[in-house]
This record gives structure tokens, sequence and C-alpha cells, in this order.
């Protein structure tokens, strides 16, 4: 891994001692426990896939709660949960939640070879735990946005490895719970990798035809929740909802204009994703992540709806790569970007929660631009839209000891 061999640098990949583990545990302990004393059900987002999951048992349509977001196959993903006491879901939910938030962030370094016994790898993780808001967010709702935190991760460790096919079929797979990577199937476009994208599209299709035959309302992803989606019409939902297609009208934007600006920004960012892709530029790693990080930055930018605990579907995987020159968590609008998700400080005018949602949107589109630039870095290499021999077939040269 090229670093630049500068002294900081080196001293953040030297393993870490056991005092950065003590804290590192500490912390994600405590949030797990904090956790499971609060609430009885793991999380309110969880506990909704729950009852979808109870409902069905029952023999009820799971879509009867217009809150159910999810593909049929995450009703029979959560039914271990509704078999479960809930003296032992309430721990057993953010424990997991954290350790898939883990598995993400390891995933994520080892794409860049950076040793998970290093000094980076543990105070990177305690960063994101104690100084990003969505972090906690996250497990403290249960979220099943953590399945694509830690799928999409691996599947990139893979792509890098030249492993599509087996990409794909992790794409797929977390699709098939929710169906919020949809976005990435564009990398394999671009790449031209069709096995790997017909394993991206085939796996999720099958979970949900099969899944939905078992449901008492087999369409009901299609005729209950898609529309919802795309109204967007839920006055709870959307005080909490990052796009600038729910923010700008909440200013005094009509919704129209909002709704176009948000499209016209998200064509932009797949724009951008292709110019990263076809222009090469940077390490083969920074390549691949960069793309599948601005593909899913441009949907955040147009989805109804667009939370903050998505922002841990992309952070991680570009705070990986900050040891590597020219990344994108190298420059200051990066940072500028993460600003308003420091836990603890009051903005002005922005302190109750149902506001949130305007930190959000200001991260969101930043963090878009921030990374759409990278799109428009000069070419070093024409390409010819497939990924180069080297790139494919080389593995990633991974540090002694790494995870």
């Amino acid at each position: 891994m090229n670093t630049g061999k500068v002294a900081v640098s080196g001293w953040l990949l030297r393993p870490v001692t056991w005092h950065g583990w003590a804290a590192l545990g500490a912390v994600l302990v405590a949030a797990v426990v904090r956790v499971g004393l609060r609430g009885p059900d793991g999380g309110m987002d969880n506990a909704i896939v729950v009852r979808a999951a109870e409902a069905w048992l029952e023999g009820r349509s799971p879509y009867a709660d217009r809150h159910f977001l999810y593909l049929p196959g995450a009703v029979l993903a959560a039914v271990p949960q509704a078999l479960l006491p809930q003296s032992v879901v309430r721990f057993l939910v953010p424990a997991g939640v954290t350790g898939s938030l883990v598995f993400g962030w390891g995933c994520a370094l080892r794409i860049y070879g950076v040793p998970w016994r290093s000094r980076f790898a543990v105070l990177g993780l305690l960063a994101l735990a104690v100084g990003f808001a969505p972090f906690g967010h996250l497990v403290q709702l249960g979220n099943w946005t953590v399945a694509s935190a830690a799928a999409l991760p691996l599947a990139l460790l893979l792509v890098c490895r030249g492993r599509w096919v087996a990409a794909g079929l992790v794409i797929g797979a977390a699709v098939a719970v929710k169906p919020l990577l949809a976005p990435v199937v564009l990398l394999f476009v671009f790449a031209r990798r069709w096995r790997g994208l017909g394993g991206a599209v085939l796996v999720p299709a099958l979970v949900s035809a099969v899944a939905a035959l078992a449901m008492p309302d087999p369409a009901g992803f299609f005729t209950r929740t898609l529309p919802f989606l795309l109204r967007g019409d839920d006055r709870f939902v959307r005080l909490y909802e990052a796009s600038p297609a729910a923010v700008l009208p909440r200013l005094g934007v009509p919704q129209g204009a909002a709704t176009l600006l948000a499209l016209v920004a998200a064509g932009a960012g797949v724009w951008c994703a292709w110019r990263r892709w076809r222009g090469g530029g940077g390490s083969r790693e920074a390549r691949v992540v960069e793309t599948a990080v601005m593909l899913m930055l441009a949907a955040f930018l147009v989805s109804r709806p667009s939370y903050d605990h998505y922002l841990l579907v992309v952070v991680p995987l570009l705070l990986a790569g900050a040891l590597v020159p020219g990344a994108v968590a190298r420059g200051p609008w990066f940072w500028l970007a993460l600003v308003p998700q420091v836990p603890g400080f009051a903005w002005p005018w922005l302190e109750p929660g149902t506001r949130r949602a305007f930190k959000d949107s200001l991260t969101l589109c930043v963090l878009a631009f921030t990374v759409a630039r990278s799109g428009l870095r000069p070419s070093v290499a024409s390409l010819d839209g497939a990924e180069p021999p080297e790139a494919v077939e080389s593995p990633v040269p991974v540090s002694r000891g790494a995870f």
C-alpha cells in the first residue's frame, strides 16, 4: 500500500496497544447495552420488520403497515427474531448492528491493505462510533440499512480482487433484504461484467418471487409500498428525509422544482461516476470505491426516503482510504461535510429532532459534491470502459496481518 511514506501514516499503520482495543470495546459494548436497556424491541425500525414477520406468521399481509418498505425477502429474514423472546432480541439486534458495522469497516480497510490491528483501524472505527452521529442512530434504530453497510465494502473488496460474480451475489443478497444497493448495479454495467450483473439482479428477483408466493398479498410491495415511496406523502417520515426533494419544500421551494433539481443533481452524479470509471486515475481501489460511492450518493439525492444513517453505507469506505495519496478523505471538503454530524453540538435553530434533516441534507450534498470532483480529475490513462486486466486479475496487495 502506498501511503506516501510519511511519518504520520507510518505511525497510524503500526499495531495498536491493548489500551486502544479496550477503549474501542468499551464504547461499542456501552452502545449495545444502552440500546438494549432503553427498549424491548431492538430499535424502532427493526420492530417494523419484526411486526411484518409476525403478521405473516399470523396469516396477514406484512404490507398492511405502510412503514414496512422492504422486499418480501426481508419478511422471511425477520422470522427468527419474531420467534425469539424480547429479552434476547433487545440486546441481540444492537449487537448485530454493531458487529455488522465493524465487519464493513474491516472490509473497507482490507480494500486498501490497511492492517486491522493498526492504530488507524482502531482509531477510525472509534471516530465513527463517537464522532459520527448516524452511527449511533443506526444502532439505536436497528435499521436494516446495516445489511447494505456491511455488504457494499465486501462486494467492492471482491471487485478489487477480480471476483465480479461473487460481488454480484453479495449485492444481490443485500438487495433481496433491502433494495438500498440497487444503484451499484450500474458499476457492473460500466465494467461490462454481465455475469456479475446477472447475479446482482437474479438473486433478489428469485428471492422476492419465492417469498412473495408465500405471502397472502403477493403483489403487496408493488400495490402498496411502491406507490407510497413514489408519493412520499407521509408527513412524519418527511420530517426526517435528507433528500433535497424533501428538504427544499420545507424551505419554501415548490415541490416540482425541488424534485427536478434533485433529479438533475442525481443525473449529474451518475455522469460523474461514469467519468470516474472511464478516467481511471489514482489506484484501482480508489477508482472502484469512488465510482460505487458516487452512484450511491446520486441515488440518495433523489430517493424518497433518504435518511442520515444511509451515509454509513459510503462514509466508512471513503474514510478507510484516508492514508492513500489523492483520496477523497484527504481533502478539506470531506471533513467539512461531516461537521454537521458531530454529536452533542447544538446548532442554532436546528435543535428539534425534526429539523435534523437540514443538517443531514447539507452533509449529503457537500459529500456528493466532494466525491463528484474526483470523477472530473484528468485521466491518466485511456480506457475503453472495461476494467484493465491488471485491475481484474491481480489481487489487492494486503499488508501482513491485515483483516
